[in-house]
């Protein structure tokens, strides 16, 4: 029996139906863009849904301010699958975006980690060294802490007390419905993505704001936009989302910082990722070399090739062609 797909922002497993999600959440699939979004992730449909992105790529085309603005949960190692999202933190920062980075250090807190030192360092190592080892310029980044948001007292009270206000324009009943099991960690810590998200133009000024996300985070962004559009006491721009297919596990599935067989890691030795790749990445060639001769591979389920599809390779010709080889 296949398993049950579960998919929430503390938990995905299953297979995973985008097509189904799509319309389950109201979202709009990817359209064709304009040339400044020549990204290999919107160009294999790996970005492959939004919300509101059009304001975005108004404002790229007419050369106007807008925020990208992220989260991470520092829970573990930085993997692949984290590097699919740092590849878009830093593609957005070369279009021009002023770039924010939660820590969501309190909801890793509340639901994962109750050690708030270890999560400190776990983000500063795992997370903020790689993000600049890949090209992130520090210098246009506002990287924080929920807990601790900034020394700059203007900044900490906008965030601060945005989170406590929106609580007005959220209910119980509203919890229960978007995020289903619900408990006062997982509440304050939505609040919290919230005034996240929302809070940037309280400091830049009133801009288009994206957040680039997987699918399964997509309930704090419904409950953030919902609460964009009840209130009455900012004059925000409503929150423009991506979402990105989830980078395959080794093992299939979504590759998970809670399963160590189940990705590479950054920090990794070439001869750690290949014993990794060799001992549990699933792979599309046939039983016996015999039968791969005969009847191909499947570069479809092949865990090396998706690596390969989804950045690995950036020359689409030079993908095709180990796409064709391998099935041939």
């Amino acid at each position: 029996m296949a398993e049950k797909s579960v998919i929430t922002p503390w938990e995905v497993k299953g297979a995973v139906d985008y097509e189904r999600l799509i319309k389950e959440f109201g979202l709009q699939p990817m359209p064709a863009l304009p040339k400044q979004f020549d990204n290999v992730l919107f160009r294999r449909k790996i970005v492959f849904a939004h919300r509101d992105f059009g304001r975005i790529v108004d404002a790229v085309e007419k050369k106007k301010p807008f925020v990208m603005m992220t989260g991470l949960m520092p829970s573990g190692k930085f993997h692949f699958g984290h590097k699919m999202v740092a590849d878009q933190i830093i593609f957005y920062q070369k279009l021009g975006a002023k770039v924010y980075v939660a820590v969501a250090d309190i909801e890793a807190f509340n639901t994962r980690v109750d050690d708030m030192k270890e999560l400190h360092k776990t983000a500063v190592q795992e997370y903020l060294l790689n993000y600049i080892a890949l090209g992130l310029k520090p210098e246009n980044c506002d990287f924080y802490f929920q807990s601790k948001r900034s020394k700059d007292g203007k900044k900490s009270n906008a965030y601060y007390s945005l989170a406590n206000m929106l609580a007005r324009n959220a209910t119980f009943s509203e919890f229960k419905a978007v995020y289903g099991d619900v408990t006062p960690g997982k509440m304050a810590a939505s609040l919290l993505q919230a005034a996240d998200m929302l809070h940037p133009q309280l400091i830049e000024g009133k801009m288009p704001v994206v957040v680039p996300v997987g699918v399964d985070q997509d309930p704090h962004l419904r409950l953030a936009r919902d609460i964009v559009s009840r209130q009455k006491t900012f004059d925000f721009v409503q929150l423009s989302s991506t979402y990105h297919l989830f980078q395959p596990g080794l093992k299939g599935g979504k590759m998970s910082s809670s399963d160590p067989f189940s990705f590479i890691a950054l920090t990794d030795t070439p001869e750690e990722a290949a014993k990794k790749i060799k001992k549990y990445a699933f792979s599309g060639g046939q039983p016996t070399v015999e039968e791969h001769r005969k009847k191909g591979g499947n570069p479809d389920v092949d865990i090396s090739f998706q690596m390969l599809r989804y950045g690995l390779e950036p020359d689409d010709k030079k993908l095709a062609k180990i796409y064709d080889d391998y099935k041939s």
